[in-house]
């Protein structure tokens, strides 16, 4: 195996990266660090959440700023707040012991617009955003983006999903006067990001596919129990009785749902959160800080909530109900067996949801066990 080194990561940010606790590069590092370090190239990474994307690219791309130049080098475009506010802290521990000083902003929604244009005025290098709100800022000509040398689309198919196809559109116009590249990074490949490559990105481009045939982390075990409407909840606390101390995420299809669970379970006197779209931002930092340190032992979560969590160490996910669509049950299942654990995905349906775990089995080549409460 390859070391940082060996890839050509400079010993500053192997430094910094070995206090973070990473000493050895994962599959996605190894392939995509040497490519992206060589020079411009547009880039295509086909690998699931949790593999170690954001070093993938995040180490090349500060290796390439410039910190001479006060302009904005790079963009990087992600689904969810929680995703960028995420990324922006990961790149800048990784430039911890930089012999020059590389400046990263973070742009969101759900955050006053002001104070994020007063950051901005600060000596930029790189930008970490939902599409969203960079749409906002370009349109406001309150950010400058004619230097971008690198876009990177985080979570490709999320943000597309989510509805980002437009704005996503309008960034890669905009970015494409210079003379810029793109790397992709994406857990599926429906036909929308294969227009976006056909469209924006060299038709040479390098493509890189971690696990090929594993859709779903194949250290997760997939189970499902058959249950009732009226018994589920009790069913669930069940299940998290006989599990001591683990912890998990408990996904709701819907914002009601969400918060109907959770404070059943708080009643019940377990120790969970709520964590939906409707909620104010300041509340939903607050419930994922106190997840992220372990102040929370349940999370429970709509599923685009739950798009930028990255918390190590859940040992289940539940489902209360199947997803609605199939790549929503690959993200939630991925939340868990993360960096090489084992885990456990359970669903609770009903009997009439038997053909769906059938056509879930099917799609993604997993097997299921049926298991009692």
């Amino acid at each position: 195996m390859a070391s940082f080194l060996d890839l050509g990561i400079k010993a500053s940010f192997i430094k910094s990266i070995k206090e973070l606790g990473i000493s050895n590069p994962s599959e996605i590092q190894e392939l995509t660090i040497p490519i992206l370090l060589k020079g411009k190239t547009d880039f295509i990474g086909l690998a699931q959440t949790g593999t170690g994307k954001t070093a993938a690219f995040g180490l090349p791309l500060l290796q390439h700023i410039d910190a001479s130049s006060d302009n904005i080098q790079t963009l990087v475009l992600s689904p969810t707040r929680e995703l960028v506010q995420q990324i922006k802290k990961q790149l800048f521990k990784f430039t911890k012991y930089g012999e020059e000083k590389i400046f990263i902003e973070a742009v969101f929604g759900g955050e006053k617009i002001d104070k994020q244009i007063h950051n901005l005025k600060r000596t930029t290098h790189v930008v970490v955003a939902t599409p969203g709100r960079l749409i906002d800022l370009i349109e406001r000509g309150d950010i400058d983006i004619s230097h971008v040398k690198t876009v990177v689309l985080d979570e490709a198919d999320e943000m597309l999903s989510m509805g980002f196809k437009q704005d996503l559109n309008r960034i890669l116009k905009f970015s494409s006067q210079n003379d810029r590249n793109t790397w992709l990074f994406s857990a599926t490949m429906p036909e929308e990001i294969k227009r976006i490559i056909k469209t924006y990105m060299d038709s040479n481009a390098p493509r890189i596919e971690v696990n090929k045939n594993a859709l779903v982390n194949a250290n997760i075990r997939h189970q499902f129990v058959r249950s009732s409407l009226k018994g589920k909840f009790g069913d669930i606390v069940t299940f998290i009785e006989k599990r001591g101390a683990q912890r998990g995420i408990i996904f709701c299809r819907t914002k009601a749902g969400t918060q109907n669970l959770a404070n059943f379970l708080i009643e019940e006197g377990f120790s969970a959160g709520a964590l939906e779209g409707d909620m104010q931002q300041k509340e939903r930092d607050k419930v994922m800080r106190a997840f992220k340190k372990e102040n929370l032992q349940y999370l429970v979560s709509t599923d685009v909530s739950a798009r930028g969590i990255d918390v190590s160490g859940l040992e289940f996910v539940i489902h209360h109900q199947l997803p609605e669509q199939l790549e929503y049950y690959t993200h939630r299942s991925g939340r868990t067996a993360r960096a090489g654990r084992t885990g456990t995905s359970l669903a609770f349906i009903l009997p009439n949801e038997l053909d769906r775990i059938h056509e879930i089995q099917k799609e993604l080549s997993i097997k299921f066990t049926e298991v009692n409460v």
